[in-house]
């Protein structure tokens, strides 16, 4: 039930959400995002997670089907044939369900060359801002909370398909999902070139599950 609850707040927070120099110049803004306009937020880009099925969830996809001024919308689909989830999902804003199929029109996400950050949501701010140090925090909406780096090593150290890349890692501590779901932190891993390239969900009882995350375009 926790790794289908994952891969449920993954697919929100994709579409909410290597050049080795620009990914470690940083930047101090903490609310607004520089760089031009990232291929995978034109339109037709796609994104996708692993095609493993986990408890009754698969064929997740999502794309870009308009940009205007920078910020594009994206509409997400995936198949759920757990009862429990989809009436659970039936009372996210923006959720159609159709038998078996869940489906997610016009999030909002702004992605440059810089970063990436959701505009529409619970949760709106910077996800991640390539150019940004350890320790930097990047704040959500009007919450209150923020979402901080905890990790930029500077090495080919990450997994992702056949390589090993560079990559940035902010954390957020959910609040709401922590006294719901049994949820800690959730922690967001990217990569100037690649983009988003993967979610992980760390548990109250000491586990964590990692998704990996595919961009159809990247940056140059």
């Amino acid at each position: 039930m926790k790794k289908l609850f994952v891969l449920l707040s993954g697919i929100t927070l994709i579409v909410l959400c290597m050049s080795c120099e620009k990914l470690f110049n940083k930047n101090d803004d903490s609310t607004e995002l520089s760089g031009g306009q990232s291929p995978m937020g034109e339109v037709g880009a796609t994104v996708v997670s692993g095609s493993m099925q986990i408890a009754g969830v698969s064929n997740f996809s999502a794309q870009v089907t308009a940009l205007t001024g920078g910020v594009s919308s994206y509409s997400a689909m995936a198949t759920v044939t757990n009862p429990v989830i989809r009436n659970m999902m039936a009372n996210v804003p923006g959720v159609t369900i159709t038998g078996n199929t869940i489906s997610m029109v016009d999030m909002k996400v702004k992605q440059t060359t810089e970063g990436i950050k959701c505009e529409s949501g619970p949760n709106p701010g910077i996800l991640v801002n390539y150019n940004s140090a350890v320790g930097d925090t990047y704040p959500i909406g009007s919450t209150g909370q923020d979402r901080k780096v905890v990790k930029k090593t500077g090495v080919d150290d990450y997994p992702y398909g056949l390589m090993l890349i560079k990559t940035i890692q902010v954390e957020q501590i959910p609040s709401k999902l922590k006294s719901n779901s049994g949820i800690t932190k959730i922690t967001y891993i990217a990569n100037h070139k690649f983009g988003l390239v993967g979610v992980q969900v760390a548990f109250d009882d000491g586990t964590n599950v990692t998704f990996p995350v595919y961009n159809s375009a990247q940056n140059k």
